[in-house]
């Protein structure tokens, strides 16, 4: 026959349903409640209720100790079973150990151990808890919070949610339930089959997988590595944007990309990059550096193209040029500079300007150019200008200029230097004649159907007319004044970049965009804080004059970091409560 207790202020436990009761001499206000075969021990308390196979209960205290198969309700908000649970009606606050398993409607945490604060409406765990969010997320850590009014959990050391696409590692994340928000803190980890994203503060949506990642952000695409001040990540697109002091290093082609506005679709092979784009061609001893306004990098990693939008430039320690646009094929070794013929300024009187190429002392321009490197050597290999070939070089000693063109030019570099020039059709050329004491003798200037240039040292060393129509060697003080420059001729070495800083020396004031992360590590209430241990301080036994050192009382309770016995005889135990 089952017995029913009620007690005389309602705001006690009340027992609902105890089939058996015994009681202890060594306990005289407790009292030992034991289920029946048919059904629990059943005990409710300010809207909550509690199942077990057998509860000690202490009515002087108001609080219960229960053990086997119990389980705690609380409306439809709150599921818990564990093995052994106590409670305390003064303070309402509950400790479970014993396969804890306590469920919400969005989530499920399962512990060795779990406190739960119903006034805070908090469950917390330190000794490693696993909270599973149906497939989207199964997270563990050793620390764990959960704030059920907004469905916020707080994971801290050695926190992994584990997704079929990723797996996060960081040391303390946020999670909403509800929305699937993870908030990053500390060192991160996103690793999946396709990328590792890394950043020490970050945000991710675990429902679309999108996340934004500041402060040393990083993506790894295998052979590429994407960083920046903040990146943006679309896994179901496979995009990423980054802002900021970007670098992208491309590790199988010896390539850095660097600039402050870059997107990647990792699909595509893609890669669009501005605001300072540079791309860098990494070689052993001289490496290739290319800016324009905007980068494109297309193509599969051993078959990739650079492309430099607008006000290109290119600049090696040998060589540098400049134009409209200028492409890299990394596979083949060939550089094109090209003539885009766009009036972006939409001026009545533009003028397109050639692309141009300076190697050494000599200046190459013509409508578009083509280089060619040794794709095993990384050296130069030839040269190729197709219509409008116009070559200058100062005169070493004079004021002069030496000047070759043509309809086209094709050129073949020894040790990075061009060693022959052949010029094809309608070939021109002025140059300036030397004795082997570099005395002035002459001038020659001709017309001719083709060229071959023989150089040495940078310097014309042989000649050699095809067809030649006209023109003669003229003593220097005969040679017309009118006459020392070939049609089309532009000397253009005020544009020519010295150094990789030239290549920026025309852009426009630089203004990064400010970053609007993430805030800073928020600094959080602990679940053991004052006004909790003043309730637990109000709920204690009164000591009587027998008991003097409190430090002598012992329970085998005490061993914890935090005391299982929080709740009752809290005098027991002066160990310091280690908090979250």
């Amino acid at each position: 026959m089952g017995t029913t207790l009620h007690a005389q202020d309602r705001r006690k436990i009340e027992i609902e349903f105890a089939p058996f009761m015994t009681f202890d001499e060594s306990k005289p206000d407790a009292t030992i409640l034991t289920r029946d075969n048919s059904k629990q021990v059943h005990i409710k308390h300010q809207g909550i209720e509690m199942w077990c196979d057998e509860a000690i209960y202490d009515a002087k205290q108001d609080f219960i100790e229960a053990y086997g198969k119990v389980k705690i309700k609380q409306g439809d908000t709150i599921n818990m079973t564990s093995n052994y649970v106590e409670y305390s009606g003064k303070t309402e606050l509950a400790f479970a150990s014993g396969k804890v398993i306590l469920e919400d409607q969005n989530s499920v945490i399962k512990t060795d151990t779990l406190y739960f604060d119903r006034i805070k409406q908090q469950a917390f765990y330190q000794s490693k808890g696993k909270v599973v969010r149906d497939s989207t997320a199964i997270i563990t850590s050793l620390i764990g919070r959960y704030y059920l009014k907004n469905k916020k959990y707080e994971f801290k050391k050695n926190v992994k949610l584990v997704n079929p696409e990723y797996i996060i590692k960081s040391n303390r994340l946020d999670f909403y339930s509800l929305s699937g928000y993870a908030f990053l803190y500390g060192p991160t980890t996103i690793t999946s089959e396709t990328s590792v994203i890394y950043c020490k503060r970050g945000f991710y949506n675990t429902n679309n997988d999108t996340g934004y990642f500041v402060k040393e952000s990083k993506i790894n695409y295998d052979e590429r590595v994407v960083e920046g001040d903040s990146i943006y990540f679309n896994r179901s697109k496979s995009f990423a944007s980054a802002t900021n002091n970007i670098v992208i290093t491309d590790t199988l082609n010896n390539t850095i990309i660097k600039g402050h506005y870059a997107e990647v679709f990792r699909e595509k092979d893609s890669l669009f990059i501005t605001q300072r784009a540079l791309a860098i061609t990494l070689q052993e001893n001289d490496s290739i550096f290319v800016h324009s306004d905007s980068i494109m990098v297309t193509g599969k990693p051993k078959k990739r193209i650079i492309r430099g939008y607008y006000n290109a430039k290119i600049y090696k320690s040998d060589l540098s040029g400049k134009a409209d646009s200028i492409h890299m094929n990394q596979n083949n070794g060939l550089i094109q500079l090209i003539n885009l013929n766009i009036n972006t300024t939409q001026d009545a009187f533009y003028k397109t300007k050639k692309p141009v190429l300076w190697n050494i002392s000599n200046q190459i321009t013509g409508d578009s150019i083509h280089l060619i490197a040794n794709s095993n050597s990384k050296s130069l290999d030839s040269l190729k200008v197709f219509n409008n070939a116009f070559v200058i070089s100062k005169d070493t000693l004079g004021d002069g200029y030496n000047q070759i063109s043509g309809k086209k030019l094709y050129g073949l570099f020894k040790n990075n230097s061009l060693s022959t020039i052949d010029i094809i059709k309608n070939a021109e050329t002025l140059y300036y004649l030397r004795n082997k004491e570099n005395e002035l003798v002459g001038i020659d200037k001709s017309k001719s159907g083709a060229i071959k240039i023989w150089l040495m040292d940078n310097t014309i060393n042989e000649m050699q007319k095809y067809n030649q129509i006209g023109g003669k060697t003229y003593p220097v003080l005969d040679f017309p004044e009118n006459e020392k420059i070939i049609r089309g001729f532009n000397w253009r070495e005020t544009e020519r970049p010295t150094s990789v800083k030239d290549l920026f020396r025309d852009d426009p004031p630089l203004n990064l965009k400010s970053i609007k992360g993430l805030d800073s590590y928020p600094s959080h209430e602990i679940f053991f804080d004052s006004n909790l241990l003043d309730r637990v301080k109000k709920a204690e036994p009164k000591l009587d004059n027998n008991t003097k050192d409190v430090n002598q009382r012992t329970t085998n309770k005490s061993a914890r970091k935090i005391p299982k016995n929080l709740f009752k005889d809290t005098y027991k135990t002066k160990k310091t409560i280690k908090n979250d």
